[in-house]
C-alpha cells in the first residue's frame, strides 16, 4: 500500500475516534461521546396480596407511569393470575383516576434476579400532564370552592378526584359566585361536566368552562374593574354614618354614566366601563361595593310588574330596607312600600321600620 494512502487511513481513523484536535476542518467541533450516568436503582415494589397489588397499580396510574415491575415473590401463581384478571376487569369501575385516564391494562409474569415478578403495561387516553393535573379534594364543599376559584382564574377546565362525591347544582354554584363576586367574574361561563365512573362514593369530576371572551381579555377587564372598586372604596367617608355611606356608594355608581339599560355577556365590565347594564349588574356591583365598605347588602332576585328584576336589601342601624338603584333617586323602602314587586319572602330578611333580627323569615 502506498504511504500516502496509509497516512490517509490513519488520519481518518483518528478523526472517527474523536481526535478532532489533529484536524482543522469542518468537523473540528465534534463533541466527545459522553456515557450517560445510570440513575440510582430504586427499590422494587412488592405485593403479597390483592390489596397490595391493587394499591401499587393505582399508584402507577395516578402517577401516569406507562409500566412497572412488581415483585410477587411468595404470591401463589394461580391466585396472582386470578387477582390480576379481576383487577384488569374492574379497576375502571372502582378507581376514579383509572376511569378517567386508563385505556388498557395488560400484564405478564416472569423472573428477575431469580425472583418472581409481575410486569404491567399501562396505556392511557389522557396525557401525563392531564393525569398529574387531577386535584384531590375531600368532599363536594371543597370541590365547590375549587370551581369558584377556577371561575375567578378564567380557567377552561378543572379536574378533581373527590373522596365523597354528591350531586350538586354546579350551574347554581357558578351563578351565585358570579352574583356575589362581580369584581372577579367578567363573564359567567357556560359549564358542562362529566364524572368518572358514573356511580360510587369517590369519583373524578371533569368540568368544562366555555367563554365567548378570551382569557387574556377577561384578565384585562378584571384589572380595570378592580381599579373602579378601589376608587369606590376611597369615595366612602370612613367617619360617616351608615346611611350616608350607602348614599355615597349610590352616588359613586349612579353618577358615573348616563346609563343605557341593556344586557351584556360581560355585565360588570360593561356597566363600569361603558355605562351599559341591567338590574342584575347594578344590584350585584352595588352589593359588592357595600360589602367592601363593611356595609351589609344583599342582592334580591324577584320581579317588578311581571318582569324579572334584581335589587338590594341593606341593613342600616339594625333595620333592613329595600333599595332599587333603578328607581328614581335613592329610596329605602319597607316590604309594604314595595308596590309591584314580588320576591321569595322566606329567603330574605323582613324589611320594616323597626329593628328586627338578622335571620331570614322561616
Amino acid at each position: 500500500m502506498k504511504k500516502g494512502a496509509v497516512a490517509m487511513l490513519i488520519l481518518l481513523a483518528m478523526m472517527l475516534g474523536g481526535c478532532a484536535d489533529l484536524y482543522d476542518g469542518s468537523y473540528s467541533t465534534v463533541m466527545p461521546h459522553m456515557r450517560p450516568v445510570a440513575p440510582a436503582p430504586q427499590q422494587m415494589m412488592s405485593a403479597r396480596n390483592r390489596l397490595q397489588l391493587l394499591d401499587i397499580i393505582q399508584t402507577l396510574i395516578e402517577s401516569g407511569k406507562p409500566d412497572g415491575v412488581i415483585s410477587v415473590e411468595g404470591y401463589d401463581p394461580q391466585l396472582l393470575e386470578q387477582d390480576m384478571q379481576g383487577i384488569c376487569g374492574t379497576i375502571k369501575k372502582s378507581h376514579p383516576v383509572s376511569a378517567y385516564a386508563l385505556d388498557q391494562l395488560t400484564y405478564e409474569t416472569g423472573k428477575k434476579d431469580g425472583g418472581a415478578v409481575l410486569s404491567v403495561n399501562i396505556r392511557y387516553i389522557r396525557n401525563n400532564t392531564e393525569i398529574l393535573s387531577v386535584r384531590s379534594v375531600a368532599d363536594m364543599d371543597s370541590a365547590s370552592n375549587q370551581i369558584r376559584n377556577a371561575v375567578a382564574r378564567c380557567d377552561a377546565t378543572l379536574v378533581m378526584e373527590i373522596g365523597k362525591y354528591a350531586e350538586r347544582d354546579l350551574l347554581q354554584i357558578v351563578d351565585e359566585y358570579a352574583l356575589n363576586n362581580p369584581q372577579m367574574v367578567m363573564e359567567v361561563p357556560q359549564i358542562t361536566w362529566k364524572t368518572y365512573p358514573n356511580s360510587g362514593d369517590a369519583r373524578v369530576l371533569e368540568v368544562f368552562f366555555t367563554y365567548q371572551t378570551s382569557r387574556e381579555s377577561m384578565k384585562s377587564m378584571q384589572e380595570r374593574v378592580s381599579r373602579v372598586f378601589e376608587s369606590a372604596s376611597l369615595y366612602v367617608n370612613g367617619d360617616a354614618q351608615e346611611q350616608e355611606k350607602y348614599m355615597q356608594l349610590y352616588s359613586f355608581l349612579m353618577e358615573r354614566y348616563d346609563y343605557q339599560y341593556d344586557t351584556s355577556i360581560t355585565p360588570v365590565y360593561s356597566l363600569l366601563s361603558h355605562g351599559v347594564g341591567d338590574s342584575r349588574a347594578f344590584a350585584s356591583v352595588y352589593a359588592a361595593m357595600c360589602r367592601q365598605a363593611d356595609l351589609e347588602c344583599i342582592v334580591v332576585s324577584g320581579a317588578k310588574d311581571g318582569q324579572s328584576r334584581y335589587w338590594n336589601i341593606i341593613c342600616r342601624d339594625g333595620v333592613y330596607y329595600h333599595v332599587d338603584l333603578l328607581s328614581d333617586n335613592y329610596a329605602e323602602r319597607t316590604d309594604e312600600q314595595m308596590h309591584g314587586y314580588v320576591w321569595d319572602y322566606s329567603a330574605y330578611p323582613v324589611c320594616s321600620d323597626a329593628p328586627v333580627t338578622r335571620e331570614p323569615r322561616q
